[in-house]
């Protein structure tokens, strides 16, 4: 796995290097270096923040042994943190830093100028992956309703990447677009701790992803009352 995301990672810099060398250096406000080191990072982050795992509270409602889950005495979202939480940890040591190594390998990254930087992005990182936790929780919850979720969490995965700066920054989207995005958490998912570690913004993603991390705990603890007081075991 990041052996593919280096090979994406070294598309994604030449496209956009490409284009800033035919737009006088910049693209977006991002310098040469800066460009170079949002397509790595980005590549680094994308197993951390794990858009893709679906969680196993969908494979345990759909067989009904969420059953047994919720007759331990582990709230089932907190029981699902502390794996996530463990996820996270082993990510960080196998996945963060290989491409990121290929990336300073062959291109200029852009520096921090300020050291504290380095510790700002962690903790935007750590609230950029707990977000996603939460989105993916609650769609996690939906198969409370639907049993089968699989046309909602494709949707899911092509939004999180476009419409979170995987791909490229969301200032691309036409303008309309792009302010109606910064209004979702969608670009606190991956721009949010790429526009940190180039030093672009910092306090203003911080806070934002509190936030929304706020909200989106709430939203989760209320959708997962609804959905226990109404659940329906398959399989007898």
């Amino acid at each position: 796995m990041a052996f593919t995301n280096s090979v994406f990672g070294f598309l994604k810099c030449y496209v956009f290097l490409t284009v800033a060398a035919g737009v006088g250096g910049t693209v977006l406000g991002y310098d040469r270096s800066q460009l170079a080191t949002y397509m790595w990072v980005s590549q680094g982050i994308i197993g951390v923040i794990n858009v893709w795992g679906q969680p196993d509270l969908v494979q345990q409602i759909r067989t009904g042994n969420v059953v047994s889950d919720l007759v331990r005495p582990v709230d089932l979202m907190l029981g699902a943190a502390a794996t996530e939480s463990g996820r996270f940890l082993y990510s960080m040591l196998i996945r963060f830093a290989f491409p990121i190594a290929v990336g300073a390998t062959f291109f200029t990254l852009y520096l921090p100028r300020h050291p504290w930087t380095y510790a700002l992005f962690a903790v935007a990182l750590v609230l950029s992956t707990a977000l996603c936790f939460c989105l993916r929780y609650l769609i996690a919850l939906v198969c409370f309703w639907l049993l089968d979720i699989r046309g909602v969490w494709t949707a899911w995965v092509l939004m999180s990447g476009l419409f979170g700066g995987l791909q490229f920054p969301v200032e691309l989207w036409p303008d309309g677009v792009a302010a109606f995005l910064h209004l979702t958490p969608f670009p606190l998912l991956f721009q949010g701790p790429l526009d940190v570690i180039v030093e672009k913004r910092s306090w203003e993603v911080l806070g934002m992803q509190a936030g929304w991390l706020v909200v989106l705990f709430g939203v989760c603890r209320l959708v997962q009352a609804r959905a226990l007081r109404r659940l329906v075991v398959q399989g007898g």
